[in-house]
């Protein structure tokens, strides 16, 4: 178990999962299954701990930004979806004995008061080195700092800026 809080930015296209999903689940939980890109799979299997925090990120959609946030309520484990054929994250490459993929539990803490977009996030000044705002970031899974992390729920909290 990590000594201190992590800090972290999940990706989800909202029309396959969105935090109105996450909202909906039992206990507002769930697992993050289906990640299949070896970086982040990294960041889940050795970095995440039950403890941490989570900004909920709607991608793929006009437009994409922060929604909500979530923590990690469950360390990592094997994820049993790559195990399974009929499953559309299948990986045949994947066994239980040696397993290639891995997940963590999530729970929604609260949708934010209002949906922090992707341009406003790269109007502030102060998040230039999140790596959300890199170009070519592309990661499901990403590290912020905590100062990242209170920006964007501060942001959250303010009336939405003038376009």
């Amino acid at each position: 178990m990590s000594g201190s809080t992590k800090y972290w930015l999940l990706k989800s296209e909202p029309d396959c999962f969105s935090i109105d999903d996450l909202a909906r689940e039992k206990n507002k939980t769930t697992c993050w299954d289906g990640v299949r890109n070896y970086q982040a799979r990294n960041y889940i299997r050795d970095d995440m701990h039950k403890g941490d925090k989570v900004l909920f990120y709607h991608s793929s959609t006009n437009p994409p930004g922060v929604a909500g946030v979530a923590k990690i309520v469950k360390d990592p484990y094997p994820d049993f979806t790559a195990f399974d054929p009929k499953d559309k994250h299948f990986d045949p490459k994947s066994r239980q004995e040696s397993p290639r993929w891995f997940m963590v539990d999530i729970k929604l803490e609260k949708k934010l008061k209002r949906f922090v977009s992707l341009d406003e996030l790269r109007k502030i000044k102060s998040l230039e080195g999140m790596v959300l705002l890199q170009k070519g970031s592309r990661l499901s899974v990403q590290p912020v700092t905590q100062q990242q992390f209170e920006i964007v729920c501060q942001l959250a909290d303010k009336p939405a800026p003038a376009e």
